[in-house]
């Protein structure tokens, strides 16, 4: 430091080659670093993945490089486990926005912290891919006829929408009918586990499953 409290060249230079040799932002200490911190809060250690986090923060990562992975771990690891983590991540990253650094920082950190001891499922990301895949595989098959629009008289004629039942005027407001296109065998894409919120939602699926067998008979 100068006198005058300002850098000059000789401190500026020194300061730049430590903080390059501790963290490379754009090269394997980068990605293996966000690689420790997501796995860490996979793997619920609260400790570990502020040590990643905080570890990142000293190297010079952008904060808002973190809340974009925070907010990918939360859709990615626990899911509909924990509906409210989504939003926890968004709410930090607002903060950060709003305070930046270094006080939005402790917003960010309080995310980590409660990612990582949400419960994990990545059932809705399994189902997405699964379904992302099947429809890249059956992207031409029309929907059921059933449940297709007849805005026209020649529509109507051709049976659109004929057999179609409103879902509120059956009984559990639940018809059971078939949704995916007629020559595509029904999968099951949806597979909670039976952690945290997805327990409710699991229910749910049975019970779907139970009336659409009975009413599909």
């Amino acid at each position: 430091w100068r006198v005058d409290g300002k850098l000059d060249r000789d401190a500026l230079a020194t300061r730049l080659m430590r903080r390059a040799a501790q963290y490379d932002k754009s090269g394997d200490g980068h990605y293996n670093l966000i690689s420790a911190l997501h796995k860490s809060v996979r793997g619920s250690d609260p400790d570990a993945a502020l040590y990643w986090f905080t570890r990142m923060l000293e190297g010079g990562e952008d904060p808002r490089f973190l809340a974009r992975r925070l907010t990918r771990m939360a859709v990615e690891d626990i899911g509909l486990a924990d509906p409210q983590a989504n939003g926890i991540c968004i709410d930090a990253w607002e903060t950060y926005e709003r305070l930046g650094s270094p006080e939005g920082e402790l917003a960010l950190a309080q995310a980590v912290v409660y990612l990582a001891l949400a419960p994990k499922s990545n059932a809705g990301y399994v189902a997405y891919k699964a379904a992302r895949a099947q429809a890249k595989q059956t992207g031409s098959a029309p929907p059921p006829k059933h449940i297709l629009n007849a805005p026209t008289r020649l529509m109507k004629d051709e049976g659109y929408g004929s057999g179609y039942q409103y879902d509120h005027d059956a009984e559990d407001g639940f018809s059971g009918q078939n949704y995916f296109p007629d020559d595509v065998k029904r999968p099951v894409y949806y597979q909670p586990v039976e952690r945290g919120f997805e327990r409710e939602l699991k229910k749910r699926v049975d019970f779907f499953a139970g009336l659409r067998a009975k009413r599909q008979g």
